[in-house]
């Protein structure tokens, strides 16, 4: 009888030491011969770096665990892994050799087998996600799964359904079912790859078998559209059958006919994506560019580049996305291009929208630099000549190696200062921006809620909040729950991660960071007199299971497990029997037909409790022997099965459930700040990091300079990121700061040291907002359609109006403005 699937016994014959060194060398011979098909293994990253830590804590860490990641609804025969899954988070990925020699080890399991693909550039990456098809058969309506490879090709795809389907391959059509509507027939002998077929994750295709159909057919029929996507912008699209960047029509169209309000479907946890085109698709600058033809511009020869395609698949999509209707688009040739040449964003993880634009002006303006020839230039020292000199040159040397359109509208300058802070020392140096990004204010403390449980009967659990410093360790959090409970001066606590009912490690390092632990953890104190530790004793733990419903013989773990320390002698039943009963006594009810209080401890042949020993390595369940030894060198685990009779004597459902989490984010606003008081700080003097020193030119030494920024020229188009996510090792935690930011009239001329005459004035007309925490949330669009003057808001294929007051919040990301010139600006662009 099992709580959890039985496992061999495991079989480490090495030192920690030696199987530390010898994964070590594995995975970089592993790195030393990286070629496409290498296989890889997932595993938990909990069991993973509770082997890591092993080194430094007295027992190995059980049998090899996967079950935390794997879909609990997946064959058991062929588990799948959880969805959003996130690498160094929750799994990590070893070579083969190293996977063998884990399982020679430690055993365990499930095995989750991934290969090595060969992407852009020669670059390799861990297909962790293969493409998950949903075949509906049109003979039947039947549907199965399908999982391959992206890098699949069309074909492959062929003889696997007709293999699955029992199908011969001449008799077989299969189609591009997207939405479950046929659009796409794909060609049997095609060489082009799942991926560039625009086939996503958990995409719909459709088998059609024609009985009739001889060996060869003719793939030109009228039903195939795999011509529907031109190979770059055609001279044909004029810019008299595309609105201008202000919304209206031209002719061909209605007067009254809105464009610019179609949505974007989400593809699988694309949302960071469609949030980011969205707003890019509501520049005006880049509306008018790229409904108009740019097909001169287009760099194919650029190394940097992506051969025109990004910026085809950009164009295309935006030309669709301001054509008539209002009917959503599938962004399947943008996001095949995506997957293509920026591997980072492939799969159906969530990914950061900042990231995402990040890659996509970088890999538009390549694609469309009209430098063809990049001519080297050194950069020069001021040395004493005028600001406005020195930043006229360095941007005259910039745009003589980067020229296009978003260099023209989305590029600016700011000006650098080092001052070392020995011989004073200073150096100045003017550099392009795309964006800006503004640090948050941040609370150095960090709010951590951990239950204690007391050991002597009397309370069973409180859960105490407490602050902590943030870059602390696990002392501090020792310490300020020790304050918060009353700690005696005899007393102590043991700290522990509690998951999936059991322990997962006791957390014994005063010197542990504190970034080890995170928000969505559950941490327990348990509380002891120090007499009741120490030599000649030893760690029982309590599990608690019951059996699981509509079962005969299958038993569950539930609720919190109990700790308590015992004399490393031998123990009868009774005496095991007595310390379950005073660890469960504040949580006996009053009135029960079961027995009272004093009924818990009685004869040696009659026990309150059904208990069994569980052994650490197979997880099965043996009897406790009545002669007990407990193990003085690891804890002890037991099992208290209980039934009808223990669930009417005490009260399990208040106490031994709903374990708080570390952190619990909430939808309160707790602090507020202004864009300008955020941007003041992003332009604060401050000194080098320990790891970004300067060698001062005088001094000949690296040195911890002051480094000073001030803005100097602003771009047409001004994008804000705010910087809510911050990283440590472990730790990830999302600032929900309101940022109060102005709509209309955002005045930046006092900021900028460039006195050109030049408009300073901005006004906003695009929101990427962020939902929710950190690895996961959802991104929406806020976006302003300058004909209207009205707000929309776009939730992937969702479109609404939304009042302007109403797009401040938390969660606003990113920020786009556009310069508001004035008369005589306007009036002298129009002469031009």
């Amino acid at each position: 009888m099992t709580i959890c699937d039985s496992m061999m016994e495991t079989h480490v014959p090495c030192t920690l030491e030696e199987e530390r060194r010898i994964v070590t060398e594995l995975i970089s011979e592993a790195g030393d011969n990286l070629k496409e098909g290498n296989l890889y293994f997932v595993i938990s990253n909990r069991w993973y770096t509770s082997w890591q830590r092993s080194s430094r804590e007295p027992t190995r860490p059980g049998p090899i665990d996967n079950h935390d990641i794997i879909d609990t609804q997946s064959d058991a025969g062929d588990p799948q892994l959880c969805r959003r899954l996130e690498e160094g988070v929750d799994y990590v990925l070893v070579p083969q050799q190293v996977w063998k020699k884990l399982v020679e080890w430690y055993k365990g399991g499930p095995t989750i087998q991934r290969k090595l693909i060969c992407q852009r550039f020669q670059s390799y990456s861990v297909e962790v996600y293969p493409l998950c098809l949903k075949l509906t058969d049109s003979r039947d309506k039947s549907s199965a799964t399908i999982r391959l490879s992206k890098q699949a090709s069309v074909g492959q795809l062929y003889e696997l359904v007709c293999s699955a389907r029992g199908v011969s391959k001449e008799k077989a059509r299969i189609w591009d079912y997207f939405e479950k509507k046929k659009s796409v027939l794909l060609d049997p002998s095609s060489e082009r790859t799942l991926e560039e077929s625009c086939l996503q994750v958990d995409h719909d295709i459709l088998l059609e078998v024609d009985e009739n159909a001889s060996s060869k057919y003719d793939m030109s029929s009228a039903g195939n559209e795999l011509a529907l996507v031109p190979v770059g912008p055609t001279r044909s699209d004029a810019t008299n059958t595309m609105p201008g960047a202000n919304g209206h029509s031209s002719s061909g169209f209605g007067e009254r006919e809105k464009r610019g309000l179609r949505g974007l479907h989400n593809l699988g946890n694309t949302c960071f994506m469609n949030s980011t085109l969205q707003c890019l698709a509501h520049t005006p600058p880049f509306v008018d560019y790229f409904l108009k033809d740019y097909s001169d511009d287009i760099n194919e020869d650029n190394p940097l580049g992506m051969r025109g395609e990004l910026a085809t698949a950009v164009g295309e999509l935006l030309r669709k996305l301001w054509s008539s209707g209002k009917n959503a688009v599938a962004p399947r040739f943008f996001k095949t291009k995506l997957d293509r040449f920026a591997p980072q964003f492939s799969g159906h993880n969530q990914h950061d929208c900042q990231e995402m634009l990040s890659f996509l002006l970088d890999g538009l303006h390549e694609d469309l630099n009209k430098v063809k020839q990049k001519s080297y230039t050194e950069s020069k020292d001021s040395d004493g000549r005028p600001d406005d000199e020195v930043a006229e040159e360095m941007w005259k040397y910039h745009k003589a190696r980067n020229d296009s359109v978003i260099v023209d509208v989305c590029q600016g300058q700011y000006k650098s200062t080092l001052v070392c802070p020995d011989c004073g020392k200073f150096s100045i140096t003017f550099d392009p921006f795309m964006y800006l990004t503004l640090p948050l204010p941040t609370s150095l403390t960090r709010s951590m809620t951990v239950s204690v449980f007391y050991g002597d009967g009397n309370r069973f659990r409180t859960p105490y909040t407490v602050n902590v410093p943030k870059d602390g360790s696990l002392g501090d959090l020792s310490n300020a729950i020790g304050a918060a409970c009353g700690l005696k001066d005899d007393e102590s606590l043991l700290l522990a991660d509690v998951y999936a009912h059991k322990v997962y490690k006791y957390l014994e390092t005063p010197l542990l960071s504190l970034s080890e632990i995170r928000d969505n953890d559950r941490i327990v104190a348990y509380r002891f007199n120090q007499m009741h530790r120490g030599p000649g004793k030893a760690k029982l733990e309590i599990l608690h299971s019951e059996q699981k419903q509509d079962a005969e013989i299958s038993w569950k773990v539930f609720g919190i497990p109990l700790v308590t320390y015992v004399n490393t002698e031998r123990h009868s039943g009774s005496d095991i029997d007595a310390i379950i009963s005073g660890l469960l006594s504040p949580l006996h009810r009053t009135h029960s037909s079961a027995g009272s209080l004093e009924d818990t401890t009685v004869g040696e042949k009659e026990f309150s409790f059904s208990v069994f020993w569980l052994d650490r390595y197979s997880s099965s369940l043996k009897p406790l022997e009545s002669d007990f030894v407990p193990n003085p060198l690891s804890a002890t685990r037991l099992v208290v099965k209980w039934d009808e009779k223990e669930h009417e004597k005490y009260d399990s459902s208040s106490y031994l459930n709903d374990l708080p989490e570390v952190y619990k984010a909430t939808s309160s606003v707790a602090e507020k700040v202004s864009l300008f008081s955020c941007l003041e700080a992003f332009l604060a003097e401050e000194p080098l990091g320990p790891d970004d020193m300067w060698c001062c030119p005088a001094c000949k030494e690296n040195r911890q300079a002051n480094k000073k920024l001030n803005l100097w020229k602003l771009p047409e188009i001004l994008v804000f990121h705010l910087k809510r996510f911050a990283y440590t090792r472990l730790l990830k935690n999302k600032i929900d700061t309101f940022v109060d930011f102005p709509i209309h009239d955002l005045d930046l001329s006092k900021y900028v040291k460039n006195k050109e005459g030049e408009s300073y004035l901005y006004e906003l007309y695009a929101i990427s907002n962020h939902y929710g925490g950190m690895g996961g949330g959802h991104y929406t669009a806020y976006a302003k359609l300058m004909d209207e003057n009205k707000w929309y808001e776009f939730d992937d294929s969702r479109v609404s109006p939304i009042d302007e007051p109403k797009i401040k919040s938390p969660a606003a990301y990113v920020l786009f403005y556009r310069r508001v010139r004035s008369e005589s600006e306007a009036s002298s662009m129009d002469e031009d």
